[in-house]
């Protein structure tokens, strides 16, 4: 995606089922836990960047001693810097007592994240949010250890301030601006009133039926409670991914199943999804049960993390990405009027590789059978020429490179453009001047803003006749409140194409009028029921927008002709087939809360507001 935004965050859980002896006995360290957590955490580094925290409870620890632990820290390099905390503890300990390294009972005593329970968390921080008071995990603290309560999660809540009507609590504004704060709060709650009736053994499965049956959004979260019991939980439409391990040594869940895979070494037989609604609930005496907790919905799991979020090592979507890029081999072909001999084919940025792919493979399908088709038609052909036919291939070149993620301190903006446009280098001496055309594909077009400013001008200087820029995604039209940070309708490209073309036809007066059937529902209390914002794109088709992209993303200092092909809703459902949520693209939000923030950003838009509308 050449278009930067914050994305989802990452979730790892670990909860060991055996002695931390056990361990240390097997596999030679009592840090097993440790060590996976860390593991869990690197491998789905590319979920969030912003910061990282842990947090660890503790088994029958000794009445006055400490349970649960947490430890957050911001910026990129939060992760290194949280295990390298707890390394450079290890080590103290080592020199000082070197005798209790041996002996696991007692080193959970003197470490404080040696322990049986376990959450990582990697963030991405929405609206420039990037304090540590704003990582995950959030912790309600309290001297009994059944009212102890640490959460993490990957999510986007769109009714946050109707669940702390509902708790009748007005927090601090971290809390407040925090979707977590309202989960943690509200699961907390719940959680109070059961240990009031049953302390002994919590009902861990009542309490997240009453607590998330007023959720709205999309969410997989963890808890750790002090007395030992955790869950780990995911909404009813499987909007966000989760995935998890189980054997009778360990319970694991995470965002991405390659990370699972790769940090426990097992299969992908062997690792799950967590299913819709369900949660994964291990009491404090290890005992595993899966449980549904919400009754499961249409599944409309996000198709952006087929596209771009989730790492491509998972077997499943290295195929899906694959198919992406292969669907778009013909369309391309057709823009191409069906001649690839002055076409050379590339892809920005780097997560567009594996669709890069697919489009080359479909492309070398069509001259295999140009191919067979021409040999067939002459068998007599000269075998210079036959010679040259069979070793035609389709032109590839590493056009783009990103050198380093650069940053200015420039806030004005022709200075800034200027300095954008250096983020990539290119490979010169790699086009004919004036002949060749250059095909890009990049994952998705948001903004439009990198290529308007940086990429089409950077490939410009090599001086192609034509430049196509190729979308694995189809067109974001709408904003998104279920994980990701796309939240303000005019910064959606999609949506600046399809208001100059009413403008162009002397239709501006729709806006007016979606703009007020927003108002009075607003008025009404009914802005949830439906997306007004649809009829803005109603009476434009897909090529329409995308030809007026094309025009909008084209320099006036850029000299070669500009395309834009897009991925269409249906070639997208055949890649991902099991992830269908789509709603960036079509406005067909799974819950009532996404057709409410989709009216919000347009209000928000026509009223020149900043900020999100959730």
């Amino acid at each position: 995606m050449s278009d930067a935004i914050k994305h989802e965050c990452g979730l790892a859980y670990i909860r060991l089922l055996k002695p931390l002896s056990f361990y240390l006995q097997k596999y030679g360290s009592a840090f097993y836990g440790l060590n996976k957590l860390y593991l869990l955490m690197e491998k789905q580094h590319n979920r969030g960047q912003d910061g990282a925290g842990i947090a660890t409870v503790k088994l029958d620890t000794e009445p006055g001693h400490q349970f649960m632990h947490r430890l957050r820290i911001a910026g990129n390099q939060a992760i290194s810097q949280i295990f390298q905390n707890i390394s450079q503890e290890v080590g103290e300990m080592e020199r000082m007592y070197p005798e209790i390294m041996q002996h696991p009972g007692l080193m959970k005593g003197y470490l404080k994240f040696v322990g049986e329970v376990m959450l990582g968390h990697l963030r991405y921080g929405t609206q420039g949010k990037n304090n540590v008071e704003f990582c995950h995990p959030f912790v309600k603290s309290h001297i009994n250890p059944t009212r102890n309560l640490t959460m993490a999660g990957n999510f986007n809540l769109v009714n946050t301030d109707e669940l702390f009507s509902r708790l009748g609590q007005y927090p601090n504004n971290t809390l407040r601006e925090s979707d977590l704060g309202a989960m943690i709060e509200t699961v907390h709650y719940y959680l109070c009133q059961e240990d009031d009736r049953n302390p002994a053994n919590l009902n861990i499965e009542g309490i997240l039926k009453q607590a998330t049956c007023n959720f709205d959004g999309g969410y997989v979260f963890c808890g750790l409670v002090g007395n030992g019991d955790s869950f780990v939980m995911r909404d009813p439409n499987g909007i966000r991914p989760c995935y998890y391990y189980q054997n009778d040594e360990i319970v694991v869940a995470a965002s991405e199943r390659a990370a699972i895979m790769t940090s426990l070494n097992v299969q992908q037989s062997d690792v799950h999804k967590l299913e819709p609604g369900h949660a994964i609930i291990v009491n404090a005496r290890g005992e595993v049960k899966h449980s549904e907790i919400l009754a499961p919905r249409e599944l409309k799991a996000c198709s952006f993390e087929r596209i771009y979020f989730s790492r491509g090592s998972d077997p499943e979507i290295y195929r899906e990405r694959m198919a992406l890029g292969r669907n778009l081999a013909e369309p391309v072909l057709k823009a191409l009027d069906y001649h690839l001999r002055h076409t050379i084919v590339s892809f920005i940025p780097n997560t567009a590789e594996i669709a890069f792919y697919g489009l080359i493979k479909g492309l070398e399908d069509f001259l295999k059978d140009i191919q067979v088709q021409r040999i067939l038609a002459r068998p007599d052909m000269p075998a210079e020429e036959m010679h040259e036919l069979i070793h035609r291939r389709v032109r590839i070149e590493k056009i783009a490179i990103k050198d380093v993620k650069m940053r200015t301190f420039i806030t004005e903006d022709a200075s800034r453009n200027e300095m954008v446009q250096h983020v990539y280098d290119i490979t010169y001496g790699t086009v004919e001047r004036g002949v060749d055309t250059l095909v890009v594909i990049d994952d998705s077009i948001v903004r439009g803003t990198t290529l308007k400013e940086s990429i089409i001008k950077m490939l410009n200087r090599l001086g192609p006749k034509r430049i196509i820029i190729v979308s694995s995604a189809p067109q974001i039209r709408y904003p998104d409140c279920y994980g990701i940070d796309m939240s303000r309708m005019g910064d959606f490209i999609a949506f600046q194409a399809a208001v100059s073309l009413l403008a162009d036809s002397g239709r501006e007066s729709l806006l007016q009028e979606v703009y007020q059937k927003c108002k009075d529902a607003d008025a009404a209390g009914t802005l949830h029921t439906e997306n007004f914002v649809k009829a803005v794109y109603e009476s434009f088709t897909d090529e329409q927008i995308s030809a007026k992209i094309a025009r909008m993303l084209r320099h006036e200092e850029v000299q070669a002709e500009v395309d834009v092909i897009y991925q269409s809703l249906e070639g997208l459902h055949m890649a991902c087939p099991d992830n269908k949520g789509d709603w960036y693209f079509t406005g067909n939000y799974p819950t009532p809360g996404g057709n409410k923030v989709a009216n919000r950003a347009f209000m928000k838009y026509m009223e020149k507001q900043e900020g999100r509308g959730y």
